[in-house]
């Protein structure tokens, strides 16, 4: 009975340490969840009172089963690209960039200003927790974290300039501001390489890209500047760091009813260049590769947010698929999904693609079998309107 009894004691014990690995190793994916924007019956947008935004955290270890294991209130936003968040290499941490606050004026109307705050949320609180804010740049946007965990840039939309975050553990604390352009250049988006030593970043006012570089914490800025396609609004760059990806979405961050490009960017060559420009859709503005570095998906508004009186209106956005082969960049189908989809995050097997619709208040999964990117008809129902989306840790 003793040796029963030691025997069950160990295999309970042994449970409880594979569930606590098994917690450990979550895969996440956190949306921000934006509740100020709206539209009436027309289509003509609205502003709501502010207060209401929240941040979901969402477990995606089985793909075709995602699960919400929290939702807490936090201030996030719509304006800029989808990117303004991201969840440390170890999963323990996540930063999410606050880009805009409503306020009331005098009259008693609501309008919207800009913010510079960034909260660093503790993924292991229950209930996640914000354990620190931070205040950087003005209208902080998009954001990357490197490999290593220990160096964050935030790009300042305001004032042309990129906030360096040095990471030490749980504290995260500003070290320095890098001006890479002038306030108008809207600088919106950054990327950092895989081996830490680079980062790429969008100015869309000017259609540019900028390349920084790190070293040992230190960034800097030489004025280098890539030309792309018209208002560059994301980059992403490859796992393997010899290629990098823009999207340019053509009409200041909304649709206008024609096509546009994704830039591609050999990292490899000396200098850096752009060697291809790929037609996608209407107003793209999500964008990611696959973990396997094979596949990359665009996320195009193409008028949902519109009117239906115009134009160029359409029910539903769309993703754009795009093969990688080498240096090589060859659209290879489109998959509709829901209305003004922003954020897109790829499974960490890469055999799912979840994309959030803003106004539908849900994610699309689609279905990842080689280069062929099917809708599974699933749609995940989220608490709020999904503004942005990050996975990881990868």
């Amino acid at each position: 009975m003793r040796l029963w009894r030691l025997a069950a004691c160990s295999m309970a014990a042994t449970m409880v340490l594979f569930a606590l690995e098994r917690t450990a190793r979550a895969q996440l994916m956190i949306v921000g969840n934006d509740e100020k924007p709206g539209w009436d019956k027309d289509g003509k947008p609205t502003l709501n009172p502010p207060g209401h935004d929240t941040l979901s955290v969402i477990d995606m270890s089985k793909p075709a089963e995602l699960k919400i294991v929290a939702t807490i209130p936090l201030d996030n936003s719509i304006i800029g690209p989808p990117t303004n968040l991201a969840i440390m290499p170890k999963g323990d941490l996540a930063l999410v960039a606050n880009s805009v606050n409503g306020t009331k004026k005098d009259d008693g109307s609501l309008a919207i200003v800009s913010d510079d705050r960034v909260f660093v949320i503790d993924l292991k609180a229950n209930p996640p927790a914000i354990v620190e804010t931070l205040h950087i740049g003005k209208r902080p946007s998009g954001m990357a974290i490197d490999t290593a965990g220990t160096l964050a840039l935030v790009t300042n939309r305001d004032e042309g300039t990129i906030s360096v975050l040095a990471i030490d553990g749980r504290t995260v604390r500003l070290t320095d501001t890098v001006t890479v352009g002038a306030p108008g250049d809207s600088v919106s988006a950054v990327a950092i390489t895989p081996d830490g030593k680079r980062a790429l970043f969008t100015k869309p006012a000017v259609n540019k890209i900028g390349v920084l570089a790190i070293d040992a914490g230190k960034v800097t800025y030489d004025k280098q500047d890539l030309p792309v396609g018209i208002f560059p609004y994301n980059v992403v760059i490859a796992p393997d760091g010899k290629l990098a990806l823009t999207v340019d979405n053509g009409n200041g961050g909304g649709s206008d009813g024609h096509v546009d490009t994704a830039s591609v960017i050999d990292l490899e060559a000396n200098p850096i260049r752009v060697i291809d420009h790929i037609t996608v859709g209407d107003s793209p503005e999500g964008l990611a590769i696959s973990p396997n570095g094979k596949l990359a998906v665009t996320v195009e508004a193409r008028g949902s947010n519109q009117p239906k009186t115009s134009w160029f209106y359409h029910p539903g956005g769309a993703v754009s698929v795009l093969r990688i082969d080498g240096k090589k960049v060859t659209p290879v189908g489109e998959v509709t999904v829901g209305a003004l989809p922003e954020g897109v995050v790829f499974s960490p097997d890469g055999s799912r693609i979840y994309v959030g619709n803003f106004i539908d208040s849900d994610i699309s999964v689609l279905e990842v079998a080689g280069d062929k990117v099917t809708d599974t008809g699933q749609r995940f129902k989220l608490p709020g309107h999904p503004a942005s989306a990050r996975g990881g840790p990868q």
